[in-house]
């Protein structure tokens, strides 16, 4: 009596089940994170802004310069004092980052942008300036940015929300008490 051997392989629908029920477990992970990538996209946003700020600060204490950020609803624009002309200039490129279209900016101050006040003149500046570059430098409209960050190693205190407008969108917050370096938070783990 001769037993029929069955070999050691799977059977073609055996197969088809097991690519059935990996290929719907790999669409229900797709759409599962395809609803958080926004959300990240929020922190991620948040997170890189408070540690473009942590190294500002680093390199503010450094170099000896006052960095500030300019920061509008959809974007901020990093800048450095200039005590030559005493003014605020773009730092780098001048490149604003500009945030996606669907994230807003909304920052917590106590209203105006804060001011440094101009260096005293030094016995090393240059004697005057020529009539034509005093008017440039009038026309010229100044530029602040509302927070600051000193080579003292303090930064102005503030909170900015970065609030995503989709519907069902989160918001993430990156704020300082002026000492501390800032951080991002979801605005739920804040309250």
């Amino acid at each position: 009596m001769h037993r029929a051997r069955r070999d050691g392989g799977f059977t073609l629908i055996e197969l088809l089940v097991v690519i059935v029920i990996l290929g719907s477990l790999v669409g229900l992970a797709m759409l599962s994170m395809g609803s958080s990538s926004s959300s990240r996209e929020v922190r991620d946003e948040a997170q890189r802004l408070a540690t473009l700020i942590g190294l500002m600060a680093d390199e503010a204490v450094l170099d000896s310069r006052e960095y500030g950020l300019l920061i509008s609803r959809d974007g901020y624009r990093v800048m450095h004092y200039d005590e030559t002309d005493a003014r605020w200039r773009d730092a780098g490129d001048g490149e604003a980052h500009q945030a996606p279209e669907w994230i807003r900016l909304e920052l917590e101050l106590d209203g105006a942008p804060l001011k440094l006040i101009a260096p005293v003149k030094r016995e090393d500046d240059p004697i005057g300036l020529s009539d034509e570059r005093d008017r440039e430098r009038r026309r010229a409209p100044r530029v602040q940015p509302q927070l600051l960050i000193l080579s003292s190693g303090e930064l102005s205190p503030f909170t900015l929300t970065f609030s995503d407008q989709r519907p069902g969108g989160t918001r993430w917050v990156v704020s300082s008490d002026g000492f501390r370096m800032p951080r991002a938070e979801p605005q739920d783990a804040r309250r």
